[in-house]
């Protein structure tokens, strides 16, 4: 629990139609320490009080309780509250030292399930830079739904079905060999898929062999299905080490393929609605009941093949009926958008009133100097290349700095992935960037090894400080504490915050502020000094490696003890 719990009360006593989550959701930091510690804006509140939201801000003040604040003042439209310097300190030191990794947990969620569909990288492509965001952005979804009090299922909807292995299958018979794939099996893969297109640009009857081999596929042909389960299980070994060296476990890995005897309950149910149409020969779903902007859903071809929205509709039913979720999330890029406001409406129209809770957590492109990655041209970044430079550079660096360090290898890992981790989590999930490894495995600046390092350092003091350190007398009162005690105050707060908008650069950000106010006092402060002070200023340095390091941990980067 954060320690504005006196700033909620006081709120709650005036602000009587308000719910607590209500008020905490408003609650913010001010731009400036000098304008307050916790600021309440009363923008929302203009249009059912009929006031200006200065007038607003001033009537709160005139009736709120100041007992225990050193004062709380209308600034415009703000009412900011001054904290007692002395009691917040000691109370949110003690409550983190007490708490450890379970400082910012809350009870919020009940429990109850959110299924996460994350990562979901298609059999027999390598994994590119293009999967990173739906992987690291689903994990530290999951992470923060668990630390707000929900269960996470995190699924890894693997891309195992469709035409693509039908013109895959074809590619392997006409010019791929056994031996080829096994000496080398997913580049080989990828090579054939590239191939492929490049033949189908001069020849398009390839098409029409790739969707005949797909339609054998679906149809149970032995053939295909072997060579395609061998695809799947070459594909799997790849991914898991990925994913072992991101640190990111799943629950399950049921993919397409996986709700093939699944669809045909969709179709029924549709017929049953009678929404479902023909059009051309295919099977529709009109939406423009819905939204007459939308186009309609398409559920199965002319020739009888299902589609992405037959199989999304199978899972999302099977979801509900497994896992019965409070909330469905699909971390996947912001141009499937229309997919998903079609996905939705479709499931209303089915009459399940869950569609609601269907959320799809749209995320922008990574680029490379510019240039966006396509797997059919292979012009495609590969994860594992990527991960393997960005530990090279972190080793360089560790050498340089810390050459005395044990165990460099492994500590230029954490360093390394935690870096590409955090580069993409410190980004606003809707935002485009481009990618420039140098940049993002600096020790100094808005990145991972920063605040990895920072720490570090926090651990290394403690470590030479070699003494008990007694949470219970604190002392600490001093301005130049106080940055940090008003950040560590916020973590819950953050917590909530980065759940409630479903962003990862909440905690990301939230963990740069922290560093940097550290590493502020750490260069104008003598920690070790031994004074009547040392006590506590080893319990704010340790508060603060706590928050950190589990600020670290629900991003999925690693905490060293040394760099």
């Amino acid at each position: 629990m954060s320690n504005n719990q006196p700033v909620i009360a006081a709120l709650a006593a005036v602000l009587t139609d308000l719910s607590t989550e209500q008020i905490v959701e408003k609650l913010e930091a001010p731009k400036s320490s000098e304008l307050g510690d916790v600021a309440f804006p009363t923008f929302t509140l203009a249009k059912t009080l009929h006031k200006a939201p200065q007038q607003i801000a001033n009537d709160i003040v005139a009736k709120i309780d100041q007992n225990g604040f050193e004062k709380v003042v209308a600034t415009g439209p703000y009412v900011n509250f001054f904290l007692d310097k002395y009691a917040t300190s000691n109370q949110t030191i003690k409550t983190i030292i007490d708490l450890k990794g379970a400082y910012g947990d809350n009870t919020n969620g009940n429990g109850a399930n959110v299924t996460i569909d994350m990562s979901s990288p298609n059999i027999a492509k390598p994994m590119s830079m293009g999967h990173l965001r739906s992987t690291v952005i689903g994990n530290v979804l999951a992470n923060i739904t668990k630390k707000n009090g929900f269960n996470p299922v995190k699924i890894n909807h693997l891309g195992d079905w469709g035409t693509q292995f039908g013109k895959l299958i074809y590619a392997y018979k006409t010019w791929g060999s056994e031996a080829e794939v096994k000496a080398d099996p997913i580049a080989t893969l990828l090579r054939y898929y590239v191939e492929f297109h490049e033949k189908a640009k001069e020849d398009d009857s390839l098409n029409d062999q790739g969707r005949a081999w797909f339609k054998k596929l679906e149809d149970g042909d032995e053939e295909a299905h072997q060579l395609w389960q061998w695809f799947r299980a070459e594909s799997l070994k790849e991914f898991t080490q990925i994913y072992d060296r991101l640190d990111i476990e799943f629950d399950s890995f049921n993919g397409e393929a996986f709700y093939n005897d699944k669809m045909d309950k969709v179709v029924d149910i549709l017929t049953d609605k009678e929404i479902l149409i023909k059009s051309q020969g295919a099977q529709i779903v009109d939406l423009s009941a819905i939204n007459p902007n939308l186009t309609p859903a398409m559920i199965k071809r002319s020739d009888g093949a299902t589609l992405y929205m037959t199989r999304d509709l199978a899972a999302a039913i099977y979801r509900k009926e497994t896992y019965n979720f409070a909330k469905s999330l699909y971390v996947v890029g912001g141009e499937q958008r229309e997919h998903f406001v079609q996905m939705k409406a479709v499931l209303s129209l089915m009459g399940f009133d869950w569609a609601d809770d269907v959320e799809h957590i749209a995320f922008g492109l990574i680029t490379f100097n510019g240039k966006k990655m396509s797997t059919r041209k292979g012009d495609v970044v590969l994860l594992k290349d990527v991960l393997d430079d960005a530990h090279e550079l972190a080793l360089k660096q560790i050498k340089e700095k810390n050459p005395e360090l044990q165990n460099k290898p492994l500590v230029a890992e954490q360093v390394g992935a935690g870096a590409v981790v955090f580069h993409d989590l410190m980004n606003d999930r809707t935002n485009n960037f481009d990618f420039n490894l140098e940049e993002v495995v600096r020790f100094e600046g808005d990145t991972g090894p920063y605040v990895q390092y920072t720490n570090a350092r926090a651990k290394s003091i403690l470590r030479k400080a070699n003494t008990e350190i007694d949470p219970t007398t604190l002392n600490l009162n001093d301005d130049s504490t106080w940055d940090i005690v008003t950040t560590l105050n916020n973590f819950p707060q953050t917590v909530e915050r980065a759940w409630q908008q479903r962003e990862a650069s909440v905690i990301a950000k939230y963990a740069l502020t922290l560093s940097r106010a550290f590493n502020k006092y750490y260069a104008n402060s003598k920690i070790l000094t031994v004074d009547d002070q040392l006590n506590a200023r080893l319990a704010l340095v340790q508060a603060v490696s706590i928050v950190l390091t589990e600020s670290l941990r629900l991003l999925g980067v690693k905490a060293p003890e040394e760099m």
